[in-house]
């Protein structure tokens, strides 16, 4: 369904198990980063009222998956550490198309957003069938779907508001970059290092 040219090797679960404190920690900042997208796109597209409307809900979904990452790192006797930096999706912002109309560049921060949901629903599908806690296993299979109805609701507004731009040529664009880069990453205990 996601269409992601490189699939997360298992072994990378391996990696995660070695450090779970700071799985955690990275994740719950991916939560915070995911809720902060949805409320720049309101910002910058306060005019669009299904937009606004769909980004404020994925905006809470993002903050009440913080809030559940962050009740798993109390429940575990654990820290919620800094901040991380996530040089993955710095790796996407990148790739972002900086010119064209107001249009163009939010149908591209849409796609930007699709693909981390897509490789963030990835992670998460690949750690609820390899992690060997069970807890763990469970609560990423429940955010794995969370992630792909994110993904989607994306990807259609991307669809919805584009002008100009063929979206299925720029999205196989998406996935190609995506794999370009991918491989660089899954050597972390970090969702998408």
């Amino acid at each position: 369904m996601l269409g992601l040219k490189l699939a997360t090797d298992p072994r990378w679960v391996n990696i995660v198990e070695s450090n779970i404190e700071e799985i955690l920690t990275d994740h719950a900042w991916c939560e915070q980063k995911a809720a902060s997208n949805a409320i720049s796109i309101v910002t910058y597209n306060s005019e669009l009222e299904e937009l606004v409307t769909e980004m404020l809900v994925i905006a809470r979904e993002e903050l009440e998956h913080l809030q559940m990452v962050h009740d798993v790192i109390k429940k575990r006797g654990l820290t919620l550490g800094r901040e991380r930096k996530d040089h993955y999706v710095n790796e996407l912002f990148k790739f972002m198309k900086k010119d064209g109309s107001r249009r163009d560049a939010l149908c591209d921060r849409l796609l930007f957003s699709a693909m981390i949901e897509a490789r963030s629903c990835e992670r998460f599908k690949v750690l609820s069938e390899n992690i060997k806690d069970e807890e763990l296993a469970k609560f990423y299979r429940d955010l794995m779907i969370s992630e792909a109805g994110h993904y989607t609701t994306f990807l259609g507004f991307a669809r919805k508001y584009q002008d100009n731009i063929d979206i299925d040529k720029r999205w196989k664009e998406w996935i190609e970059y995506e794999g370009s880069i991918i491989t660089n990453y899954g050597k972390n205990e970090t969702v998408h290092g």
